[in-house]
């Protein structure tokens, strides 16, 4: 099947340099990563641009490999993490650095996800916007044990504090997703700069209208922009024809 995407970045309105990373798999559209990075400006950049950089060797080197695609993946993200890991060592200065990373792959048509953090992969499915991840966040383990409700969760002052990312010896969990895409189904991988400052119900409406990937993709970062842009902005748009 064949797909449609586009990748875009913004440094924001208030931010003077960039800590977000992405790829997408231009020629042929087998796999696509955002990376958001932490730890004082060199640091993030570095962090994020050490976790795309690895996944994205490791997946173009093993992809034909006989490693099912759950394994792949899970090794992509644990090579990057310590990649981040052997740079803090190296690098005593960047040693709180670390980064939320989502991975998508298409290997043999079905569509895995892998995630750490908080930056997010949403589906539309003709007007229905789904959050396939759930974030790696004190507040989202909050939300899932129905300790607060949604919308105490848009506003919550800890709702940044991740409860896991890449760079950190105590990696627990590397999420693991399996799910459905149809003809017609609109996948976004975004980080939060995105999130906090458009909701989901613009995003959806946005990735509802038939334009272009890169126009939604422009419309989005030019909503978030209008918002206050406070950070970062990355999305990657992949559209399954």
């Amino acid at each position: 099947m064949k797909r449609q995407f586009i990748g875009l970045s913004d440094t924001g309105v208030v931010r003077t340099a960039n800590q977000d990373n992405y790829f997408v798999d231009d020629e042929l559209g087998r796999f696509f990563i955002v990376a958001d990075g932490m730890g004082g400006h060199a640091g993030g950049e570095e962090a994020s641009r050490i976790a795309t950089e690895i996944i994205y060797a490791y997946l173009q080197e093993h992809w034909d490999s006989s490693l099912n695609s759950e394994a792949l993946l899970k090794e992509a993200v644990s090579k990057a993490n310590q990649g981040i890991l052997d740079d803090q060592r190296n690098h005593p200065e960047r040693g709180d650095m670390g980064t939320t990373v989502v991975v998508l792959i298409f290997r043999d048509e079905q569509p895995l996800c892998a995630h750490v953090g908080d930056s997010r992969l949403y589906r539309l499915r003709g007007s229905h916007l789904e959050q396939i991840t759930d974030d790696h966040t004190w507040v989202g383990m909050a939300l899932k044990k129905g300790e607060i409700d949604a919308e105490q969760a848009k506003f919550h002052p800890w709702r940044h504090v991740l409860s896991q990312c890449l760079g950190r010896e105590d990696l627990q969990h590397i999420e693991i997703q399996e799910f459905e895409v149809k003809s017609g189904d609109r996948l976004l991988i975004c980080s939060d700069g995105l999130t906090e400052e458009v909701t989901d119900g613009q995003i959806e409406a946005a990735l509802a209208n038939l334009q272009t990937c890169q126009a939604t993709a422009q419309e989005l970062i030019d909503t978030a922009k209008a918002a206050g842009g406070s950070d970062n902005i990355t999305i990657v748009i992949v559209e399954q024809e």
